[in-house]
Formats: structure tokens, sequence, C-alpha cells
């Protein structure tokens, strides 16, 4: 995520006594306005982001109530020493006229957050005025992650995130946000507008995070990638010879509701179903052969029987 810069707000936020009641409830003496620094970040979104993953609105909602009181470090290490800001207040904000990718209005969740200042804080300042330190991004947690395609858990259908079934993209929708960890300033966020990372707790949420720093499991898993490519291709074509059929053979089903049907067949489903259809389609357009050696020679008739020999 990063830093907002906005004609309400920008990096800066200007420090109201409301803010400073609000931080004072965090704080275990009270703080006086000269002493603390305040900034608001864009938290995460309701985009499609670089994981083909998203917070519908609703979790959005869920998460500002959440994330009041959560502390911002660096690269996502839980350490107190890494502790550098606190957020104090939060708010969803619609942008008017936006569209997601998903077709729905854009909003994000955007944190007022305080620094106390502090000889030690004084570069972090500055690079955070300077737009030096913008990138951030978040850890939470969620109930679960749904299908875009069929609303069926990620991971207990036959769809993927990234694909596309039927011109239509496959993401997860984040759903019910159970909590809230942390925000990081990190070097390269998840999300295009907000750079959010999920994740649950210190739990890895992909084989490829797993395996760093394990060559060989690295090439194992490679490997495994590219026989699932593999797989993958030899199951659209699959789909796309039984849509044929399927049309060939006249089942009655439009080609656009065929596709969708294919789509969410295994490989034995869809085997069975193209020989249906074969079987259909080789009936409705057997031909007769033209040659043919089998048929009864013509019996001549009695009045030729003088000229046989």
């Amino acid at each position: 995520m990063k830093i907002i810069k906005e004609s309400q707000g920008g990096q800066s936020v200007a420090v109201t006594e409301q803010d400073m009641e609000l931080i004072n409830r965090l704080s275990r003496k009270k703080l006086g306005r000269e002493e603390v620094y305040t900034f608001a970040v864009r938290l995460c979104d309701n985009e499609i982001d670089r994981d083909n993953e998203r917070f519908p609105a609703q979790t959005l909602e869920q998460l500002a109530k959440l994330f009041v009181g959560r502390s911002g470090i660096f690269d996502h290490a839980w350490t107190a020493a890494g502790q550098t800001a606190r957020i104090y207040r939060t708010e969803v904000v619609r942008e008017k006229g936006q569209l997601t990718r998903a077709g729905d209005g854009l909003c994000y969740l955007k944190g007022y957050a305080y620094m106390v200042r502090t000889k030690a804080n004084e570069d972090l300042i500055a690079e955070i005025e300077g737009g030096i330190k913008k990138e951030v991004s978040v850890g939470c947690a969620v109930a679960r992650a749904v299908c875009s395609i069929c609303g069926a858990k990620l991971g207990e259908c036959v769809h993927e995130k990234g694909q596309e079934y039927g011109g239509k993209l496959c993401w997860a929708e984040l759903e019910e946000a159970t909590d809230a960890y942390e925000f990081s300033f990190v070097a390269v966020p998840a999300q295009r507008q907000a750079g959010v990372m999920k994740s649950r707790g210190m739990v890895y949420t992909k084989l490829s995070q797993l395996v760093m720093g394990h060559p060989r499991c690295a090439e194992e898993l490679a490997r495994l990638e590219k026989e699932a490519q593999a797989g993958r291709s030899y199951l659209s074509g699959l789909r796309r010879e039984v849509v044929r059929l399927g049309a060939l053979a006249e089942s009655g089903l439009d080609t656009a509701v065929l596709q969708s049907i294919t789509d969410k067949l295994e490989e034995r489903e869809l085997l069975e179903l193209k020989q249906a259809f074969e079987g259909r389609t080789g009936a409705r357009y057997a031909q007769e052969p033209q040659l043919s050696y089998a048929r009864e020679e013509k019996k001549t008739s009695g009045n030729d029987g003088a000229f046989l020999i």
C-alpha cells in the first residue's frame, strides 16, 4: 500500500483534538500535539490484485474495526524493535465513478497512524514526507477464500486463480475478516494500488514461499508445475472437443451453456460425455457406402436362360 496523496490529506495529516483523543486512548501517558507525527495510509482496497485475490467491500468494513490499534513495522518482521507507528483511526473510502475489474464500485480502507517524535525516527519521518517510504503491506486473517466462478471454497473446486473459464477470470474473494496483525513498510506490495499482502499469521500461503532456500525442493516444484500445466492444456483441449461434439450431435444445449458445463467437469466425466456425443454423432452422420461387395446377385429372368453357357 502507499501513503495517500490526495487533496483531503496528503502524506502528513493535521492533528485535531479528536485525533489526540483517539491517540491518547492508545498511549500510556497523555501526549501533546507537538509530540506526535501523524500520516494517512491506504491499507487495502477491493480491486483484484497481483495474486488474483481481492477483499470485497464487506471484508474491508470488518478490517476497518480490526486494524485500530495495530502496529506499523518493517517487512512483516514481528519484533518489538521494529515497531514504528500505530493506527488510531480507520475509514472505508468510496471512489465515486470508479469500478473494479469485478464490476463493483471501487473502495479502499484508509488508516490514520501516529508516531511519537524522537531523535531515532527523524529520518523515517523525513523519508515518509519525501515519498521514499510509501509502499506498505498488511497482514491479516480471513475465514475463507471463495472462487469467483462457482462460489465454492477455493481449492474445493476445479477452478484456479488467474485462469479464464468461458471468458471469465477466476479470482479469490477473501471473506469474513477474523483478525488484523500489522501493516509493514515493504519494497514490493501485492496490490497495485494499496500493496496488500494477505496472510494467516506466519503460515505460508504458497508452495513457492515454502521451498525458498531449498534448491532441490524448488526444482521438484518446478517439474510438478510443468506437468500440471501440461495437464491443464490437455483438459482444456478435451473440453473444447466435448463442446464441438455436443454441437455436432445437436444436444439441444447452447454452445455457451455447454462450455459452462464442461468447465465444471473432471476428466472422467468429460470422457464419458465425449463418448456419448461421439455415439450420437456417429449415428447421425452415418453414410451408405457407394460400393458394396456383399449384395446378392440379381437373379436372371427365365427369358435369358437360352443365352447362358
